[in-house]
């Protein structure tokens, strides 16, 4: 084994349809895309085991079970995958974000009560040397035979792939949303592994839903971004998602339908994040929340938010905020 950490992993660049034949070399493979978070595992003969983020930090001390399974391997290996925790027959993101801060005994428990899984898409390197050159269907295969041969089992999970474009066009219906795939990857078949580089293509599943407009950024009467809400069982007004940038013509459709909101505003005092894992705070305007519209938005859904922008579609003026959906009552906090 040659490869040692940190390695930057091979990245992919997002597009709205599943891409022609020819996009990749070698045509295509297609994987699901779990909901978790992006790790490479680093195993040697010796018991030695380490266990490394994207962007490169540790991540041994807060996944010990994962690290763990990595030391009892005692061959050579490194691995790409999807760290994930599932909880009530879905991948819980949330609970995944509480695993990753903790260390020590918290970690250890949390090991014990919502074990972590690597679901596992790629190999790059072996006792017979790194294998980044080789196409993919060579790494796959011997991913495969890995598996089959018991050498990874659980807490490690292959990945499902296929070649066959209609069951890839099947995991992008959002009902895989409910269990935690947020849509496809694609890999062309004669493609090596590069450190990286954005050149696998990432699809993600997409659906449309309804909220009110609760709050903007830029000017009430032509908004940059809207601040969506939902009512939940006991009137409370919920966090639900933000736009990405309105188009010339949104900001004029929205805007003429807006006003400000008054003191008595659930949002007045509230702090919203401008990106998800930032504290850097946006400035926002309540505005009045009568306003529903439809939008279309991935399914990386946290209790009831959006965790990406999703994109503004049209103004519901045949709906009141009253018929929407209720916000989950587990949504909490201000940003």
């Amino acid at each position: 084994m040659v490869l040692i950490p940190p390695v930057q992993p091979m990245l992919a660049e997002a597009r709205s349809e599943l891409p022609p034949e020819r996009a990749l070399p070698g045509g295509l493979a297609f994987e699901q895309k779990p909901d978790g978070y992006r790790a490479l595992l680093f195993t040697g003969p010796g018991g030695h085991a380490h266990l490394q983020s994207r962007n490169g930090s540790g991540l041994s001390p807060a996944f010990p079970e994962i690290a763990a399974a990595g030391r009892a391997l005692r061959v050579p290996l490194v691995l790409d995958g999807e760290l994930v925790v599932a909880a009530e027959g879905r991948l819980d993101f949330g609970q995944l974000q509480q695993r990753a801060r903790r260390r020590g005994a918290g970690a250890r428990l949390a090991a014990r009560d919502d074990p972590a899984h690597l679901i596992v898409f790629d190999i790059l390197d072996t006792a017979d040397g790194p294998l980044l050159n080789e196409p993919y269907r060579a790494r796959r295969a011997l991913l495969e035979e890995l598996f089959a041969h018991g050498v990874l089992a659980d807490p490690f999970v292959l990945c499902s792939a296929t070649t066959d474009r209609a069951t890839a066009e099947d995991w992008l219906d959002p009902a895989w949303g409910a269990a935690g795939i947020e849509g496809v990857v694609v890999k062309g078949l004669a493609q090596r592994y590069q450190p990286g580089r954005r050149g696998w293509i990432k699809v993600r599943a997409r659906a449309s839903a309804e909220a009110v407009v609760a709050a903007v950024t830029g000017r009430v009467t032509a908004p940059s971004t809207l601040l969506l809400g939902r009512y939940d069982a006991c009137g409370r007004l919920r966090f639900t998602a933000r736009t990405a940038p309105l188009s010339a013509t949104a900001r004029r459709e929205v805007g003429g339908l807006l006003y400000p909101g008054d003191d008595n505003h659930p949002w007045g005092q509230r702090r919203f994040s401008a990106g998800w894992g930032t504290r850097e705070a946006i400035d926002h305007r309540p505005v009045q929340p009568d306003v529903v519209v439809e939008f279309a938005g991935d399914t990386a859904v946290d209790a009831g938010r959006y965790r990406h922008p999703v994109r503004y579609l049209r103004v519901r003026d045949d709906m009141s905020p009253e018929q929407l959906p209720p916000a989950d009552p587990r949504e909490q906090g201000p940003s």
